[in-house]
Parts: C-alpha cells; sequence; structure tokens
C-alpha cells in the first residue's frame, strides 16, 4: 500500500518515471503479461470493468431483440445502430479536446450516470408494455451522446492509471475484460430473454453502472495540471488534425480503422436476421453466436497481453486486419450455425489483435498534451463511422440479403489490408 499513497502526492513527470523504473525491474514472462495491474489505480478500473461490461452487452442484445421484435425490420436496426454511434461521429473529437483539459474522472463519472438513468428508463418502458421503436432510438440517441464523451476520455485516462511504460499492457487487459464481457453477456441476455424476458437485460445493465461509478471515486490519482487555456478549444483541435497530417504512420492507422469500422462490423448490427431467419436459432442462439466471437476475441486479447512488450506490433495490425476480412467472408459463407460460431471465434482473434494493437500503436506516436484529442480522432474512426456502415449494411441487406452484405464489406477491408501490407508501421 506504501507506492499507493505515495502515487497521490507524485507530479505526472515523476509518477510517470517512477511507473517506468518498476517496469525495468519486472520479471519477464507471466507477470509482464500483467504488469498494469500492479498499479493500485489501474486495479480498481480493471475489476469495475469486470463486474460493469456483462450489463453493456445485455443491454446491446437485448436493445437488437426488442427492436427487431417491434418492427421485424433490418432497416430498423441499422437505425437503432445509427442513433448510438452519430452523436460519436458528431461530438467525439470535440470531446477528446475536453479531455486534455478537464478532470477526466468527473466527466467518466457523469457519462456513466446518464447511461444507468436510460438503461433504467428502457427497462421501465419494455415492462409496462410501453415501449415503442421511437422511445428505444430516442434512448440510443442519448446514450450514444454520453458515449460520445466517455470513450475518449476513457480510452485517453488509462495512461493515468498506469503510466507510460504499462500502457501497452493496460490496453491489452482492459480488451480482454471487454472481450471477457462479450461471451458472458451475450449468453446472460439469451437466457434472461428466454426465461424471464427482455426487460430484466436492461435492468441489469442499469446495477452494473453502480461499480464503475463507484470504482471511479475511490481512485487516487496524480496531480495534474492543464496546459491549454479554456478558450483554445478550437486551436487545438486544428493543432490535433496537423499532427495526423504530417504523420504517415497515425494516417495509416486511422485510415483502416476507419474502413474496417463501415465496411467490416456489419455483421453485429445483422445478427438478429441470422439467428432468427437464416439459422432459426432464437434468442438463445444469438447469444451463442455473439459469445463466440467473444471467445475468440478474449484469447486475442490474452494473447496481445503476453505480446505487450514485444516490438513487432506493426505485424500484429497487418495479421489482424487480413485475418478478420477473410474470416468475415467466411462467416457469410457459412453452411450451418455451427460452422458460423467456429469461424467467428477465429475472426473474434484476429479483430481484437488489430483493433487493440492499433490502439497502442496510436497512442505510442503522441504526446500526453494531444493524446485526448487523438484519441478522440481515433473514437471517431473505431466508432463513430459505424453508424454509416449499420445504415448502408441494413439498407444494403434489405434488398440482397444479410450474407451478401457482410461478404461486400469484408472483401472491402481485405483490398485496405491489401494496400497495408505495403505500408510501414515501424514505431520510430
Amino acid at each position: 500500500m506504501g507506492n499507493d499513497v505515495e502515487e497521490v502526492s507524485l507530479s505526472r513527470d515523476e509518477f510517470n518515471a517512477s511507473a517506468k523504473a518498476r517496469a525495468k525491474t519486472s520479471p519477464p514472462g507471466r507477470s509482464r503479461a500483467l504488469s498494469a495491474l500492479s498499479h493500485r489505480n489501474y486495479r480498481i478500473f480493471f475489476g469495475a470493468q469486470i463486474l460493469s461490461l456483462p450489463g453493456t452487452w445485455l443491454q446491446l442484445v437485448a436493445e437488437g431483440w426488442l427492436v427487431y421484435q417491434l418492427t421485424g425490420s433490418a432497416l430498423a436496426l441499422g437505425a437503432i445502430r445509427f442513433l448510438h454511434t452519430i452523436p460519436v461521429t458528431l461530438l467525439s473529437v470535440f470531446a477528446g479536446g475536453l479531455a486534455d483539459r478537464y478532470d477526466k474522472r468527473r466527466v467518466l463519472i457523469v457519462t456513466q450516470t446518464v447511461a444507468m438513468v436510460m438503461a433504467l428508463l428502457l427497462f421501465w418502458l419494455t415492462l409496462s408494455g410501453k415501449a415503442q421503436f421511437w422511445h428505444v432510438g430516442c434512448l440510443a440517441l442519448v446514450l450514444g451522446i454520453a458515449n460520445a464523451f466517455d470513450i475518449p476520455t476513457r480510452q485517453s485516462f488509462i495512461v493515468d492509471l498506469v503510466g507510460k511504460p504499462d500502457l501497452m499492457n493496460a490496453i491489452a487487459l482492459n480488451s480482454s475484460v471487454f472481450n471477457a464481457a462479450r461471451i458472458i453477456g451475450p449468453a446472460i441476455a439469451g437466457i434472461v430473454i428466454g426465461s424471464v424476458g427482455v426487460a430484466y437485460c436492461f435492468l441489469i445493465n442499469a446495477g452494473s453502472f453502480l461499480f464503475v461509478i463507484l470504482g471511479y471515486s475511490s481512485l487516487r490519482l496524480a496531480k495534474k495540471g492543464h496546459s491549454e487555456s479554456k478558450n483554445s478549444q478550437a486551436r487545438g483541435i486544428g493543432a490535433a488534425l496537423r499532427e495526423v497530417r504530417s504523420n504517415a504512420i497515425l494516417r495509416r492507422l486511422l485510415g483502416m480503422t476507419a474502413l474496417t469500422s463501415v465496411f467490416g462490423m456489419s455483421y453485429t448490427t445483422l445478427m438478429p436476421i441470422f439467428a432468427a431467419d437464416i439459422w432459426n436459432v432464437g434468442p438463445r442462439g444469438l447469444g451463442a453466436l455473439l459469445s463466440a466471437n467473444g471467445v475468440g476475441a478474449l484469447l486475442g486479447s490474452v494473447t496481445l497481453a503476453f505480446l505487450s512488450h514485444s516490438e513487432r506490433s506493426d505485424l500484429m495490425v497487418k495479421i489482424g486486419s487480413t485475418g478478420f476480412a477473410c474470416t468475415m467472408i467466411g462467416f457469410a459463407l457459412s453452411p450451418s450455425v455451427y460452422v458460423a460460431m467456429v469461424i467467428l471465434l477465429i475472426s473474434g482473434w484476429f479483430m481484437v489483435l488489430f483493433f487493440a494493437t492499433t490502439n497502442t500503436l496510436v497512442q505510442g506516436q503522441v504526446t500526453d498534451g494531444f493524446r485526448g484529442r487523438i484519441m478522440g480522432l481515433y473514437t471517431l474512426c473505431f466508432i463513430g463511422l459505424v453508424p454509416f456502415g449499420a445504415f448502408l449494411g441494413g439498407g444494403i441487406a434489405k434488398w440482397m440479403g444479410a450474407p451478401f452484405t457482410v461478404m461486400l464489406g469484408a472483401l472491402v477491408c481485405l483490398c485496405g489490408s491489401g494496400v497495408l501490407w505495403r505500408a510501414p508501421l515501424r514505431v520510430a
């Protein structure tokens, strides 16, 4: 506990220097794969995510099932995803600027509280039988606004918990929590929907936010000064854009992230159609499909944690992007739900290898003063462009079918990956 108390009074530079010294003396092997957990703050953050993120996946699965029950429309599924993420498209860069200038912990507590209230409202509407498509859409939009501020702030907050030397390991471990929730959450959602109804998924999720709020409140953070005035927001965003324009590696990483988000992620939006209409496996089958994808993603996260001190992260990005595109083609052609589950497992491994390593490389290219704004741009590419892909995918699926839509997007990603193999991504 002595080191934990000491970190409270350290300046930012001293905090990072202390973390670097600990990293140099840490033993190799399994302990290095868990090096971020040597920090008290990250242990709290990590534990809160373990308890909360399964609830998020419960809500995602339940919401998709509810919308499809209310409308029976692939386009409606795409529209809800659009409403969830269009605020991220419009606000994430601005929110990243705020993350560079305001107390990140306070911002995160506010965003988590808003998300909890939205889940409670959705629970009440669904349980009372009053839920309509426009209700779900409005709540999705408000939650999207909260997420627009939450995501870049949380991404740039991790370095405050562990310092720079353990940043890659922390991102890998955080990804493992997220993807473990991809296994547990959908599986629980399928059971809850089939047993007591879709409304209770929203209630469980609302309760899970309490763990995160309490966790953030108990962190002991190093003192941090703000280098910019509150009137420099527009100039600061412009500086971040110039930083990306002048950095070829950042351009390539952000460009491939954007391409994958728009064209490669439609399978998640269309998954209820595969479960209900193509393979006729119902909500439990839907949960099993998403959980299989989560198993693969978890294995990818564990792999990345062990490789977090490797210097070949550029190769992992290229392998991940190519493998993800190829497995999505296989998923679209799957003759049965069991073959699809195996392919989704493999796809999840490649997907997290690409996204998590890209996140690490992006953060490795920027200084602390730009981190929030660059992560705002990354959030725009990673999540903010998804509504366009979801809306486009829903529209194409309405006329050409879900399998064709997934295959078409995967082929676009495969072409982008081919270009990536010809470009250097090594961090200087």
